[in-house]
């Protein structure tokens, strides 16, 4: 028989940790679909290894969950049994890799900001979450480096590769809004430094991106209208599909191992 979905009872601690961990899981997820499609074997083994990295970070992310929840819950529970309205990952990381310009781009967009901020964090007054931290950072710096060289060739690069890499940043910057976002809950945790406010972060967000689009001779957009409900639970379609991929072994095969 399919397997259920759980119900959690969210505190804000975690709420926020379950959005953290989402965030890594689904753009995980998406990095790995590149997975022996690369346009180079490099690559195919960065990319994957990328994607290694945000799995990761999303099981310590998820076992602490299960901590702090209490009720006998593991990381395997919080990802793979789980509703599209249950997630509260950012909109941005669930959208399509498209072409190779475009999930540069979006690995860019998530990075700079997902650096500083866990760099941030390894202070946090909890000591988990920081320990968690200090270990992502590690991760993140990479990706950052990774993404922006890469975009830097795209955007310096042939008319067509820049032409791309301008298309993907003009049509992912609308989600880039929801990053920055916080509720009254997170504001709590974040007066008493268990989290950082990642609009203080914005700034420094901005300049990295800046920075970037200079030596790639791209042209960063105006902030206008901003998509926003992933941290919420109402999401795009993609998600929806995404789940159905990830979680299908799991709902046909409750609590298999291998």
């Amino acid at each position: 028989m399919p397997a259920g979905s759980i119900t959690v009872a969210e505190s804000p601690l975690l709420r926020a940790i379950l959005r953290r961990a989402d965030d890594v899981l689904v753009l995980g997820h998406r990095v790995s679909e590149w997975c022996g499609h690369a346009p180079l074997m490099e690559e195919d083994m960065a990319l994957s290894n990328m994607a290694l990295d945000l799995i990761g970070q999303a099981r310590a992310l998820y076992t602490y969950a299960g901590e702090v929840e209490d009720v006998g819950r593991d990381e395997d529970v919080y990802a793979y049994l789980r509703d599209v309205t249950a997630y509260g990952n950012l909109l941005l990381v669930e959208q399509p890799n498209g072409d190779f310009a475009r999930t540069i781009v979006r690995q860019l967009l998530f990075s700079a900001f997902i650096d500083p901020y866990w760099r941030q964090m390894m202070r946090s007054t909890d000591a988990t979450l920081a320990a968690i931290a200090a270990k992502a950072e590690k991760e993140s710096a990479y990706h950052l480096r990774h993404s922006a060289e890469w975009l830097i060739r795209l955007g310096d690069g042939t008319a067509e590769s820049h032409e791309r890499a301008q298309r993907a940043l003009d049509q992912l910057w609308p989600f880039t809004g929801e990053i920055f976002t916080t509720d009254a809950g997170e504001r709590e945790l974040i007066a008493a430094g268990v989290l950082v406010d990642p609009a203080s972060l914005r700034d420094e967000w901005r300049a990295t991106l800046a920075q970037v689009a200079t030596q790639a001779t791209l042209t960063l957009p105006e902030d206008g209208w901003m998509q926003k409900g992933g941290r919420d639970g109402r999401h795009s379609e993609h998600l929806g599909h995404l789940l159905a991929e990830l979680q299908s072994m799991q709902r046909a095969f409750p609590g298999a191992r291998w």
